[in-house]
């Protein structure tokens, strides 16, 4: 049995467009030192599974940079590794056309490298979710089955307004899948939702690609999934760790703060036995603490110098935080600079941002204020 990954970095990127402006959703910071990509790269790595491709479509200069030849979990290798797929574009096609924006689409791109691979399964994930799967687990799952595809899913409580940008499953008690509804409207409650880690045996993904490229198919659950329910093999993989999924910056913003007031969330995510989160590691120095600073319940990264007080905030690598200045409930990116008596409250500043002295800024759990990259204020 051989298992293969496959990686799409931008399929979300809508979601939070405060952070993807210039950058892939895959290279989105989180949590003080990590990427999104991070989650189902880390997922893949500690299941074994080193032949891994990331598709991209646009924006993913910072991508390339975090992920490297791949060593940082253990991916640099003469045969497989990890590799980046950007669009497939010929000099005599329309940009446009050839540039995805769904799952299929992004598949059948990769039409020749699924036709020519010797894999059997081929494990598929995007990095709009947060959570630390087993994929051991889910691909033994699949193969006592004899499932074609199986989906993992998560039990949550959905809003109407959740529910637009969330995949609805329907299963049987064995595991068959039954229905799969995609963004619909007017849903609430408790209901199971796709977590989008699918596992499909590669032979039937081979020929359901070339049955989108045949009939000129370009959504997976639309002209795949629905079509065929009840007549090929498709089960349900019911996962029951912390999920969180990315559809907005609200909820970019709360994820990141529940790893500082719920000890529970950070165990489900960076401390489960044998499956270690892996990030890019950066030797900087130790974070300086000057007279008069003060923390409290916040993530400080290394590299950065700190005069001020930080409270419930997740600081990134490099950031400096003035005398005199207070950081409440915020997330400041890399190299983010602060003067002398500033103050910010639910704030996201992204690379490079220089706060000048004096300046109050503010907003709201519900809408924290965004800065964008490399802005003076």
């Amino acid at each position: 049995m051989s298992v293969s990954g496959i990686i799409f970095a931008n399929l979300h990127d809508q979601y939070i467009p405060q952070l993807t402006t210039t950058r892939t959703l895959a290279s989105v910071p989180f949590g003080c030192r990590y990427r999104l990509i991070d989650f189902p790269l880390s997922s893949f790595a500690n299941s074994g599974i080193s032949d891994v491709h990331v598709i991209t479509q646009t924006n993913y200069h910072s991508l390339m940079d975090h992920l490297g030849s791949g060593k940082d979990w253990d991916l640099a290798r003469r045969v497989g590794g990890l590799k980046l797929y950007p669009p497939f574009i010929t000099a005599y096609s329309s940009n446009e056309a050839q540039i995805y924006s769904t799952r299929l689409s992004a598949l059948k791109n990769l039409s020749m490298l699924i036709n020519r691979s010797t894999d059997d399964y081929i494990v598929l994930a995007d990095c709009d979710g947060i959570c630390n799967v087993d994929i051991n687990d889910l691909v033994s799952d699949h193969i006592k089955n004899g499932a074609d595809i199986t989906f993992a899913i998560k039990r949550v409580s959905l809003t109407p307004e959740k529910a637009k940008h969330s995949s609805i499953v329907v299963s049987s008690p064995d595991g068959e899948l039954i229905d799969m509804m995609r963004d619909p409207k007017f849903i609430s409650g408790e209901v199971d939702v796709d977590i989008h880690i699918w596992v499909a045996t590669r032979s039937y993904l081979n020929r359901v690609i070339t049955e989108a490229i045949r009939h000129d198919y370009d959504n997976f659950v639309k002209d795949i999934v629905t079509r065929n329910v009840g007549k090929h093999n498709y089960r349900v993989y019911r996962f029951d760790g912390y999920y969180a999924k990315i559809t907005s910056i609200e909820d970019y913003f709360a994820c990141n703060m529940s790893l500082l007031s719920d000890k529970s969330v950070r165990d489900a995510l960076f401390n489960v036995h044998g499956r270690p989160i892996v990030t890019k590691v950066r030797n900087s120095t130790p974070t300086e603490y000057l007279p008069g600073s003060s923390v409290e319940n916040s993530m400080i990264a290394d590299g950065c110098v700190i005069e001020g007080r930080v409270e419930n905030s997740i600081i990134f690598r490099g950031v400096k935080i003035g005398k005199g200045t207070v950081v409440k409930n915020s997330i400041l990116f890399q190299d983010t600079q602060t003067g002398r008596g500033a103050s910010l409250n639910c704030v996201i500043t992204d690379k490079s941002v220089f706060i000048r002295d004096g300046v109050h800024l503010s907003g709201h759990p519900s809408i924290p204020f965004c800065i964008a990259k490399e802005k003076v204020l």
